[in-house]
This record gives structure tokens, sequence and C-alpha cells, in this order.
């Protein structure tokens, strides 16, 4: 099943908590479909990891901290599953 949608927007939709990744959300995804999924993930993450918040601002920082581990669940994810399966990704 090719991926529906833009890949970069459904991993900002992780970020932002409107998309989650399990085993059984990913079975349909192809390897081609995975790397891209991850790919996307990881140009969002370093996006959210090099916006500056003031460090004064507790919840600016909580949201940017709570995108950041999201994100890297969604990562670990995809990786285990791929992992899992023996694809190389």
């Amino acid at each position: 099943m090719p991926i529906a949608g833009n890949p970069k927007k459904i991993a900002y939709d992780v970020a932002h908590g409107y998309q989650q990744f399990t085993r059984a959300t990913l079975r349909p995804y192809t390897t081609e479909d995975l790397r891209v999924l991850l790919f996307n993930l990881n140009f969002v993450l370093r996006e959210v990891r090099g916006t500056q918040v003031p460090l004064e601002d507790n919840e600016a920082v909580k949201d940017k901290n709570v995108k950041i581990r999201r994100l890297n669940q969604a990562i670990n994810t995809i990786q285990s599953y791929a992992a899992l399966k023996g694809i190389k990704i």
C-alpha cells in the first residue's frame, strides 16, 4: 500500500501527536515506503531539534521535548519492525 498523502506531513502529524505507528499500522507499507517515512521522520526531528525556545518558557520547552519523544518513538518502532521482518533500511 503506498503512503497516503505527503510523507513529510505524516512526520509532522507524528510530532504533533495526530499519528502513531504500531506493527499493525506498518504492516501494509512496502520497504520503500518505510525508507521514505524514516527519512522524513529524521528530517522533521532535525528541524524540531534546531528550533530554539526561551528557557524561561517551560511550556514551550516541554512541547519541544514531547515532539522529539514522539518522533524518536516512531523511528524506533519502524526500525524494530524492519528488524523483526528482516528488512534492511
